[in-house]
């Protein structure tokens, strides 16, 4: 079955690039009815016959898009370690709060699951995200890649789930509703970067489709093996 297809706003002649030596076939992740993956012009949407759903898009500059986002948000990321969350001050006593300064604090009084997940979840985790998303979409630019592209395109896919950077900075706004009680909060660096990196993950994740990725993958690991 093939998908139907829609424009969404651009209309140009350009596709992504496509490997000929087999079929590619993606099944749709609402009903599952497996289509047969056609090229689509950029700006467009493939949808599901069955049940209308969008299955893939072919999104224009796609790479450039993903490749911005990926090193804005990984800048944001070093902002976010290196600098301070927020401030307070509280009857005189002043105090700077960074999330590795948090992590450390939860870890010596006795909250050490807490602390592992934030390390892992805010920083470790989107650290790899993003740096296996830049590791893949820059040689593309160029028509190539780099060792264990394809490895590093499964992890990329197992690593965005467990980015949970607006889960923590939702907890962080109520945290703060609480202690804006009792002390004087002031915004650090950190925590514009924390605002700033969840629209650029977004961004990120979302500049260019997974199906459209794979085929770039593989028409450069096809042009690698050839004579």
């Amino acid at each position: 079955m093939k998908p139907t297809t829609h424009s969404t706003g651009h209309h140009h002649s350009h596709t992504w690039p496509r490997t000929a030596t087999r079929e590619h076939r993606i099944a749709c992740h609402f009903c599952d009815t497996t289509h047969l993956v056609d090229l689509i012009e950029e700006g467009k949407a493939a949808h599901c016959r069955l049940c209308g759903q969008v299955i893939y898009r072919n999104r224009p500059s796609s790479l450039s898009k993903a490749a911005a986002f990926g090193f804005t948000g990984f800048f944001l990321l070093l902002m976010v370690a290196f600098f301070p969350f927020l401030s307070m001050d509280a009857l005189g006593n002043k105090s700077m709060v960074s999330v590795p300064g948090a992590v450390a604090s939860l870890w010596q009084s006795g909250g050490a699951p807490i602390a592992v997940a934030i390390s892992l979840f805010v920083l470790i985790l989107p650290l790899l995200m993003l740096s296996s998303l830049l590791y893949l979409c820059v040689p593309l630019l160029f028509g190539k890649t780099l060792p264990f592209a394809t490895p590093v395109m499964r992890w990329f896919l197992e690593f965005q789930p467990w980015t949970m950077v607006e889960v923590f900075f939702l907890g962080a706004i109520i945290s703060l509703l609480k202690l804006v009680k009792l002390a004087d909060i002031g915004f650090g660096v950190g925590f514009w970067s924390v605002m700033a990196l969840m629209i650029c993950m977004a961004g990120a994740v979302g500049g260019i489709d997974r199906v459209e990725l794979w085929d770039r993958i593989e028409l450069a690991l096809e042009k690698k093996k050839s004579p």
